[in-house]
């Protein structure tokens, strides 16, 4: 069976398992604590980082992204990129947006301070001036969600796509922390309704990490 090592509260793990799980391809699970640089795990990423996906043959897989359009070429039901090479560029620029400007401007600044910064070798202290920041960048990507999924149905068009799992993969780790202001943000929060609410995502909403517990909404569907 294929091993995935991850993090549960890591967006680009996040992003595979619900890939996977929309697939509806098996796997065991792994937990890795990537900031300890296993040396069994970094010789299977030398980055260090996860998502890491070993096939049942042995190969290594790494990278979220390489990881996912590998699983969407070799099990195309269902596909989540487009055959039409202009739709698929449109899907791929929202996959980066969510996963290097969003993640810079805001999950790196509140779930990388409050969670993985505790976590690390070095305990460090969470540096409130990037949480602040965090909290504030926050508004104008959800105001881009609102903006999008009123001129369509989802995110990348009419069909649920790589899109809306990257950008959902990022915004579910927020909301682990209780840190999304949906109240003024209802277009973002009709669309991540949606989202949750599909079986592929039932796995994420399940995730408890000892310490940190999510808030009660995290695992209602109708917030």
């Amino acid at each position: 069976m294929r091993t995935l090592y991850h993090h549960p509260l890591c967006p680009f793990s996040r992003l595979v398992r619900v890939v996977m799980a929309e697939k509806k391809l098996e796997f065991e699970p792994q937990i890795e604590k990537f900031w300890e640089h296993r040396p069994d795990f970094v010789a299977l990423n030398p980055a260090g980082e996860v998502p890491v996906l070993v096939e049942e043959g042995g190969t290594a897989l790494s990278d979220s992204i390489a990881i996912a359009e590998f699983l969407d070429e070799v099990h195309r039901e269902p596909p989540l990129l487009p055959s039409d090479p202009l739709a698929r560029a449109e899907i791929r620029r929202l996959v980066a947006w969510f996963g290097v400007k969003f993640h810079a401007e805001v999950t790196a600044n509140l779930v990388g301070e409050k969670v993985f910064k505790r976590l690390s070798i070095q305990h460090a202290e969470p540096d409130s001036r990037k949480i602040r920041a965090g909290c504030t960048n926050i508004h104008d990507h959800l105001d881009y969600v609102g903006w999008l999924t009123e001129r369509r149905a989802w995110l990348g068009g009419g069909a649920f796509t790589l899109a809306d799992i990257a950008a959902a993969a990022q915004v579910s780790t927020i909301d682990y922390l209780g840190d999304v202001p949906w109240d003024s943000h209802p277009g973002a929060k009709d669309w991540y309704a949606r989202v949750k609410s599909r079986p592929s995502f039932r796995t994420l909403l399940a995730d408890h990490l000892p310490g940190v517990p999510p808030p009660r909404h995290y695992i209602d569907l109708d917030f």
